[in-house]
């Protein structure tokens, strides 16, 4: 059984940053693409970022290209989401996602199978 534990959310001002981890307790975190998604209060769940199983290939939403940056560190089991020049309507509870696959460009939430519980972000302006 794989859990994600995501951490880093807070509140932070506009133009500030933060940086997002999540936590893979599956044994061969190596072999999952790793995704971000966040949900605005009355919104549905959207498409952040993406990486490879290697982490050789990255995939971003246009709304945060040029601002959001996602890494992996296989040997520690963790993705990571470095959010810069952030703004009010980046505010959203952030959720990673996992699936056990070679496949690369993964943008929909069906494409992953494990889910996170979810850390929120706030940027006031």
């Amino acid at each position: 059984q794989v859990q994600l534990v995501e951490s880093g959310g807070g509140l932070v001002q506009a133009g500030g940053s933060l940086r997002l981890s999540c936590a893979n307790s599956g044994r061969t975190f190596g072999s999952y693409a790793m995704g971000w998604f966040r949900q605005a209060p009355g919104k549905e769940r959207e498409f952040v970022a993406a990486i490879s199983w290697s982490g050789s290939s990255t995939y971003y939403a246009d709304s945060v290209k040029g601002r959001f940056t996602i890494s992996r560190d296989n040997a520690k089991n963790t993705v990571y989401l470095q959010m810069n020049s952030l703004k009010p309507e980046d505010t959203a509870v952030y959720f990673c996602a996992a699936r056990l696959t070679s496949s690369t460009r993964l943008e929909g939430l069906r494409d992953y199978d494990y889910w996170g519980q979810g850390t929120q972000v706030t940027v006031s302006s």
